[in-house]
């Protein structure tokens, strides 16, 4: 409890703590062969928040270990479960690393992850967050290839065409469910080459062309939580305006990171899922894409106006280099929509 309270009080001290051994302390004792008590949640807890102030610090492979046990078997108590999820985020937090990404492949992260998306228990909804964590970005692409080879497609696009009615996890969302899912996606798109990505692509054809129609029934569904909310924060605008208030550039971003929350960054995600296959020259693809905006009367540039905003908003806090390549990248795949 004493380490806990001084790292919340003194984030600093977490390296330090961790480089004296308090680290290589709390793995060995989550590794232990003991049966579960209060103070292997505490080292979870403990684990997490060293992990959550210094992404230098690794810790995948032991959470990997331990997490093994929750494949088949949910935990038996609300502690247990606590500890669970407290491994799933630190193993999040070890995945914004670019090097622990290679380490998470080679120790076959992404096999148990899948295996937890299939067996259907608890730890399903943070197993996803693990892959979103390990495949977004550049530094993901070899672990998008290789969840291809895994036969990985086969477990995310039930997920993708039908979200679980019921959440196993607590607090766990419809909403955080579709975000995951479409990171994936958009990951998948952004990263596979050659024969992997006609695997992918292909999937939006099969059973007439039923994933395409889901894409779009998403679409729809963030657009109006989208509208709702811009709605809103406009009659704020406007009654500030007319209080004489200013709006500065951050209340500007206050109101964007709203947007976010109220579903923009999901819409964003499925607009650029919707660029991606639609460029791909799948002729069919395409036509039913603009079948369905057609028939419910909205067009594509309401689809070229979110990708345009996220292309501005992009890759904060990355390289200029990064953002510059990136941006290009969606501003291409709209010249072509």
């Amino acid at each position: 409890a004493i380490v806990e309270n001084m790292a919340e009080f003194r984030p600093e001290m977490c390296t330090e703590a961790a480089q004296q051994g308090l680290m290589q302390w709390l793995l060995k004792r989550l590794k232990a062969k003991m049966p579960f008590d209060a103070n292997k949640l505490y080292c979870s807890e403990v684990l997490a928040i060293l992990l959550q102030n210094n992404d230098a610090l690794h810790a995948g492979g032991v959470c990997l270990s331990v997490l093994q046990v929750f494949k088949r078997h949910n935990p038996s108590t609300a502690e247990e479960q606590e500890m669970m999820e407290n491994l799933f985020d630190s193993l999040c937090s070890c995945l914004m690393l670019s090097s622990n990404r290679d380490r998470f492949l080679k120790g076959e992260g992404l096999q148990l992850m899948n295996l937890m998306l299939r067996e259907k228990k608890i730890s399903r909804s943070s197993a996803l967050k693990v892959l979103d964590h390990a495949m977004i970005g550049p530094e993901g692409t070899d672990n998008c290839h290789k969840f291809v080879d895994i036969l990985g497609l086969r477990t995310i696009f039930p997920l993708f065409m039908k979200s679980p009615r019921k959440m196993r996890k607590v607090g766990s969302t419809e909403k955080e469910h579709e975000e995951h899912v479409c990171s994936i996606l958009a990951s998948l798109l952004r990263n596979l080459r050659g024969q992997q990505r006609t695997r992918l692509l292909n999937k939006f054809t099969e059973n007439d062309s039923e994933k395409v129609d889901r894409l779009m029934e998403l679409y729809f569904k963030y657009l109006d939580a989208m509208q709702a909310a811009d709605k809103k924060i406009d009659g704020e605008k406007h009654d500030m305006v007319r209080r004489g208030e200013i709006i500065d550039d951050d209340l500007e971003d206050e109101f964007y990171l709203r947007r976010l929350d109220a579903g923009l960054f999901v819409l964003q995600l499925i607009c650029y899922i919707m660029a991606e296959i639609c460029n791909a020259n799948v002729p069919q693809v395409r036509q039913r894409v603009h079948q369905i905006l057609n028939m419910r009367g909205s067009s594509i540039k309401i689809v070229r106006h979110i990708l345009k905003e996220y292309a501005e908003n992009i890759g904060d806090g990355k390289n200029q280099e990064f953002r510059e390549s990136e941006q290009k990248r969606i501003l291409d795949l709209l010249e072509n929509f």
